[in-house]
């Protein structure tokens, strides 16, 4: 999910390969310990990037983490969370089909560690504004992606009426976060809980 293409690997200097190679590293450990629990010694453990080469690509973590956000992350929930939606025929059978992909059919993602985007939104945003506005970017933009694929099936007559596609996204987003968290506890069988009742949901906006 957060891979280059092939050819943009190829095509990339060997300083933007090593600056490639720590935000990687920085999001896997992240992504399992938690931002604040990773530090940037853990980072650089058994890689040959020095703590020299570190700071020539970021002046501290936080400047990292920001990037981490913005190239690591935010392309691969595009194609994703974002891509599948763009001028879909049918809202209701392409967001379940997003979602299920999401859930079930992203081989990074591990149930135990949840979402690293709702990850970072539960530890960071609270915290750090320029966090909080990086983050924000991530879940406005799927929203909008929802509610625009929403409001092309009113149009299309596919979608009821009466259907709010801002408040229905809103929905669909929280539910998301909540069943990531509740995964972590209680295993797969509460996504296809989920997924089960989102398709029922959704089949009623028609």
């Amino acid at each position: 999910m957060f891979a280059l293409h092939t050819r943009q690997y190829l095509l990339m200097t060997k300083a933007e390969t090593t600056r490639l190679g720590i935000l990687q590293k920085a999001f896997g450990l992240i992504y399992r310990n938690g931002y604040q629990a990773t530090s940037i010694d853990d980072i650089l453990v058994d890689s040959p990037v020095t703590k020299g080469a570190f700071f020539y690509h970021f002046k501290n973590k936080e400047e990292m983490g920001l990037a981490m956000i913005q190239e690591i992350m935010y392309p691969g929930m595009y194609d994703v969370m974002i891509k599948p939606l763009a001028g879909s025929a049918n809202p209701v059978q392409e967001i379940h089909l997003m979602m299920t992909n999401l859930f079930l059919k992203v081989p990074f993602f591990e149930v135990k560690y949840g979402c690293p985007a709702v990850n970072l939104i539960d530890e960071m945003a609270p915290l750090n504004a320029a966090f909080h506005k990086a983050l924000g970017k991530l879940i406005t933009e799927w929203q909008q992606a929802m509610e625009t694929s929403l409001g092309n099936g009113k149009a299309a007559g596919i979608v009821r009426a009466d259907v709010d596609p801002k408040q229905v996204s809103c929905f669909i987003a929280a539910g998301y976060s909540g069943i990531r968290n509740m995964g972590k506890l209680l295993g797969t069988p509460c996504y296809t809980s989920y997924l089960h009742e989102l398709k029922n949901y959704l089949t009623r906006l028609q």
